[in-house]
């Protein structure tokens, strides 16, 4: 079992990452043209994908 301090990393480590997905797509998204394009459309997507994963998954 992790201690306290590890514990919250633990938790949050996937949702930080694909907030930082996420946030990264926005802003290629909005000042980036030709592969922003696709970026975009790829880290957008993920949380998506994610969430219909999970859900089916259940």
């Amino acid at each position: 079992m992790p201690d306290g301090r590890h514990a919250g990393w633990l938790l949050w480590r996937w949702p930080v990452a694909l907030g930082l997905v996420s946030a990264s797509g926005l802003v290629s998204a909005l000042v980036s043209d030709t592969w922003g394009d696709a970026w975009s459309w790829l880290a957008l997507g993920l949380p998506v994908l994610v969430i219909a994963w999970c859900s089916l998954r259940r």
